[in-house]
C-alpha cells in the first residue's frame, strides 16, 4: 500500500529549499508528496501573506513538478492548526492500515515535545525528518524526545510502508542555506531572490507587492 506523505509548513514564501526537500522525499520514498500550508500556527507568529496567498505560490512552485501535490485542508480549518488534529483527519480519511508520513526538518522535531499532545503523533503516522550532516540530530537529543523516539529510528524506507504508524526515518537531503526568513529580507531589500524562489513564484510575490516587494519585475 502507498505510503501518504504530508509535507507541513507555513511556506511563507515557498522556495528552492522547500522543493529539493520535497523531492528528496518523493525520490527516497518512492511516493507523492502532499504539501500543505499551514493556516494558524500555534507556535510560531502570524505568516506574512494569508493561506490562500501561500496556496496560491505553492501551486505556481509545483506546476508540473511530478509528485508533488497542492493540500489545502489546513486552510478549510477554523482556529488553530495543529498537526495532531491534522493527521488525525487523515488518519480518518485513508483507513487504519495505510500508511501516513509527516515530512519535518531536524528543528521542528528537536521542538516536537512544545506540540500540541506531541505523544499522539506516533499513533497516527511516522515521522520523515529531513536533515544534513552535522545537524542537531547528531547531537544529545532531550531526554524526553530521546526516550520516545528510541525504538523509532529506521534506516530503511521500506519499513514505512510495513505498518500505517510510528516509525521516524532521517531523510538525507541536498545541502540548503535558503530560508523564508531571509528570503523574506532580501525580497524588502530589493535584492534579487533568484538563486532562492522558483521564477513563477518571485513574479507573483512582484505583481502583489508582498513582503514589502516592489511591483515590478523581480530581479
Amino acid at each position: 500500500m502507498a505510503l501518504h506523505l504530508v509535507y507541513g509548513g507555513t511556506f511563507d514564501p515557498i522556495h528552492f529549499g522547500h522543493l529539493a526537500i520535497a523531492c528528496a522525499a518523493r525520490d527516497a520514498l518512492d511516493c507523492a508528496v502532499h504539501l500543505m500550508p499551514a493556516g494558524d500556527p500555534p507556535h510560531r507568529a502570524p505568516p506574512g501573506a494569508d493561506g490562500a496567498t501561500r496556496a496560491a505560490m505553492v501551486a505556481l512552485a509545483i506546476e508540473g513538478v511530478q509528485g508533488l501535490v497542492l493540500d489545502h485542508r489546513e486552510l478549510e480549518r477554523q482556529g488553530r492548526s495543529y498537526t495532531v488534529d491534522t493527521l488525525a483527519e487523515l488518519r480518518d480519511e485513508l483507513g487504519p492500515s495505510k500508511p501516513l508520513a509527516w515530512l519535518v526538518g531536524a528543528d521542528s522535531l528537536l521542538g516536537l515535545p512544545g506540540w500540541h499532545r506531541w505523544r499522539d503523533l506516533f499513533a497516527l503516522a511516522h515521522l520523515v525528518v529531513a536533515e544534513r550532516p552535522g545537524s542537531a540530530l547528531d547531537a544529545q537529543l532531550p531526554a524526553g524526545l530521546a526516550d520516545a523516539l528510541q525504538d523509532r529510528w529506521t534506516p530503511q524506507a521500506a519499513d514505512l510502508q510495513a505498518q500505517p504508524a510510528g516509525r521516524v526515518l532521517r531523510l538525507h537531503q541536498p545541502l540548503s542555506h535558503v530560508s523564508a526568513t531571509a528570503v523574506r529580507t532580501r525580497l524588502a531589500a530589493g535584492d534579487s531572490t533568484a538563486d532562492c524562489l522558483p521564477p513563477r513564484v518571485a513574479a507573483f510575490i512582484h505583481e502583489k507587492g508582498l513582503y514589502g516587494a516592489a511591483a515590478r519585475a523581480p530581479l
